[in-house]
């Protein structure tokens, strides 16, 4: 697992509490922390995160015993 499939991870997690919170409480940690829903900081993060996601899908379909075996030749 590479660097960007970990930042990828991490921010797919991020986005999956904020929505439990959301979901269970109403309430938006990313908006309440960036200043609303619509700023900029919040938007870019939104956004950040749906890449993360959308990364993610590629991992699903990864044949990681591939990948081990290159990481072990190398």
């Amino acid at each position: 697992m590479n660097i960007i499939d970990r930042i990828a991870l991490a921010l797919t997690v991020i986005g999956g509490v904020n929505w439990g919170l959301v979901g269970v409480f109403r309430f938006d940690l990313v908006a309440w922390l960036c200043g609303g829903q619509t700023s900029l900081v919040a938007r870019i993060i939104y956004t950040l995160v749906g890449i993360a996601a959308i990364w993610c899908i590629a991992l699903l379909f990864r044949d990681w015993d591939d990948e081990r075996e290159m990481a072990a030749t190398h």
